[in-house]
């Protein structure tokens, strides 16, 4: 981290200690005499050092401005949407959750979440997309305090030898990507492994292109799965990106075997601490000059799930405190995060320039679930599929879109 980032976080979490209204937001009846609750349950997935960290500096910090004790409970990523299911299944859900955005409509619609709005909370002033995110049958179910998304990160240093100017276009990025691959290295990295992380990472080449999730086999769709395709037979891109997750392709970045790739935000932090690495983030490139990227809203929503009694408005109290601004704003500078509301995220974009690239797609970024609702796992997966079978040479790329088609049921 950067000493100007640093200081940063340093002033904001001294702000962020005396803004949290500590008093409660207006909500449903707690009951005729009910006691007010002192302390909640709540569930997350940052399992990781740095993330589980910053997580628990805003949850301590909401603890004292509410005078609520939060019990914490943190599972791997990959547990954490089974157990959430079976908890809805068996009433056993924690007070407050913070899930992944694209899985909220999927728990919503078990209907063990309650509307958010039942707690005064709203989505005044926060960016369309990340509204969506969290509303199911036209219901709000989840807000984020932040959200991540993928920009193009370059070696700077390797643009400047070879005399290329950071791509906006994807003719440019296939220029620029064929004229930097070369002893050893590649020009473009990124990650299409047969998952959501595989179809997160596309997304932007397939929304951009002006393709629905409704559709995966229109010509829109079919093109940029060509463009992308042809990056890896030309050898631009390594044949590899089929088995790189996004922490492998930030591997690659960093130790130099590649000069671009195509990553989020959490990244950062990784690479400001590389103090021989020069780097610069710009929007991902589009289909035509002055298009704009549509990329996927990444980031996580907290739900409060029907548990009744005291403990159950408590929450709601929590999570106002957690959307506040100050935390909104702490949170993100912590975790390498957008802030979720238009006016909070222009002020980190100016205080936080590596963030600017991020901050500029999170307009016109989308929501995952906003078309399909729970139905998006199941195109997902065909999506990934499909992105597999054009990568691997086994389908040509109108075929495999065909497949996920029929596959997506959509």
């Amino acid at each position: 981290m950067s000493v100007a980032r640093r200081a940063l976080v340093l002033t904001a979490s001294a702000a962020l200690l005396t803004a949290c209204s500590p008093s409660p937001a207006p909500s449903a009846s707690n009951g005729a005499g009910a006691p007010a609750a002192t302390s909640i349950t709540e569930l997350d997935y940052y399992a990781d050092e740095q993330g589980s960290a910053a997580w628990q500096k805003i949850l301590d910090t909401c603890a004292t401005q509410t005078g609520i004790k939060i019990e914490r409970q943190k599972v791997p990523t990959a547990q954490m949407l089974p157990k959430v299911l079976q908890g809805a299944s068996s009433k056993t859900l924690p007070n407050l959750l913070f899930t992944d955005n694209p899985t909220l409509q999927q728990v919503a619609a078990t209907g063990a979440l309650t509307p958010l709005t039942d707690y005064g909370i709203t989505t005044d002033g926060y960016y369309p997309g990340i509204a969506k995110a969290g509303t199911y049958q036209d219901k709000l179910y989840g807000v984020a305090p932040g959200v991540n998304g993928l920009a193009l990160i370059y070696n700077k240093d390797l643009l400047q030898a070879a005399g290329v100017e950071p791509p906006k276009t994807w003719d440019e990025l296939k220029t620029a990507a064929a004229k930097l691959t070369k002893d050893g290295k590649y020009g473009l990295s990124f990650s299409a492994i047969s998952s959501e992380e595989g179809t997160w990472q596309f997304l932007p080449f397939f929304w951009s292109n002006g393709a629905e999730l409704s559709q995966l086999d229109s010509p829109q769709a079919t093109q940029a799965l060509q463009y992308v395709t042809d990056l890896v037979n030309s050898g631009s891109a390594s044949k590899s990106v089929v088995t790189w997750s996004q922490n492998d392709v930030a591997d690659q970045f960093v130790s130099g075997n590649t000069a671009m790739m195509i990553n989020g935000s959490w990244n950062i932090a990784r690479l400001d601490e590389q103090k021989s690495l020069h780097y610069g983030v710009v929007p991902i490139p589009v289909p035509q000059a002055g298009g704009k990227p549509v990329v996927a809203l990444g980031g996580e929503v907290g739900a409060v799930p029907v548990t009744g009694g005291p403990a159950q408005q408590a929450a709601g109290k929590v999570l106002t405190c957690i959307l506040s601004e100050p935390t909104m704003l702490e949170w993100s500078k912590a975790h390498a995060y957008i802030p979720s509301k238009s006016a909070v995220a222009q002020k980190f974009g100016t205080e936080q320039p590596a963030m600017q690239a991020f901050v500029d797609e999170v307009g016109t970024a989308r929501s995952r679930t906003a078309e399909l609702g729970e139905k998006y796992p199941k195109v997902s997966q065909a999506l990934a599929d499909a992105l597999q079978a054009a990568l691997t040479g086994k389908t040509p790329a109108d075929q495999a879109l065909k497949a996920a088609q029929q596959a997506s049921g959509s």
